[in-house]
């Protein structure tokens, strides 16, 4: 089995930065394509970034785009989300998730369906 476990949430106002990280164990896989999702209260779960194995193909949700970078260490099996200039409105639980086989289209990417293995996410609420 695989765990993907998320960290670096917090409270924060307006204008601030965050970085999340997320940490996979357990079986011994390529990760071939990893992501980030959000979730709101009483709201679908949302795409916001993916990178595949080799960081060569990086996808970013178009409102979050210029604002945040995903990032992958391979070898130690870490994805990061580095979260610049928050606004309100990127209030969420921030999901990682991850897939074993490469996901095609690029646009693709974005859809959670396509990922089989998922943290429990962490919190990230931000101020006006």
């Amino acid at each position: 089995q695989v765990e993907l476990v998320e960290s670096g949430g917090g409270l924060v106002q307006a204008g601030d930065s965050l970085r999340l990280s997320c940490a996979a164990s357990g079986r011994t896989f390529t990760m071939t394509v990893m992501a980030w999702f959000r979730q709101a209260p009483g709201k679908e779960r949302e795409f916001v970034a993916a990178i595949r194995y080799n960081s060569g193909i990086i996808y970013y949700d178009d409102s979050v785009k210029g604002r945040f970078i995903i990032s992958r260490d391979n070898n130690n099996k870490m994805a990061y989300l580095q979260m610049n200039s928050l606004k309100p409105e990127d209030t969420a639980l921030y999901l990682c998730a991850a897939a074993t086989v490469n996901i095609h289209p690029e646009q693709a990417m974005g859809n959670k369906v396509h990922y089989p293995y998922w943290g429990r996410g962490t919190q990230v609420t931000v101020s006006s």
